[in-house]
C-alpha cells in the first residue's frame, strides 16, 4: 500500500471503541471504560471503574447461597 492510501493505525483505545460501537443498536456508553489500570512500584492493580454499568457478581439484593 502506499502512503498516500494508506490509513493511519489506530491506537488500542480507538480500536476499542471501534469495535464496541460498531454492533447495531449499540451507543457512546457502550465504549465507556469498564476498569482502571494503576501501576505502583511495580504492580499493576486493575479495578472495576466506579463509573462501570456492569460489575461482576451477584446483582444486588441475591444471595449466592439462595437455590432456585
Amino acid at each position: 500500500m502506499d502512503d498516500e492510501t494508506s490509513v493511519p493505525e489506530m491506537s488500542d483505545d480507538e480500536k476499542r471503541r471501534d469495535q464496541l460501537l460498531r454492533a447495531a443498536g449499540s451507543v457512546e456508553a457502550d465504549a465507556a471504560p469498564r476498569i482502571t489500570v494503576s501501576e505502583h512500584d511495580g504492580v499493576t492493580r486493575i479495578d472495576i471503574a466506579d463509573t462501570a454499568a456492569v460489575r461482576p457478581g451477584l446483582p444486588d439484593g441475591l444471595d449466592a447461597e439462595e437455590d432456585d
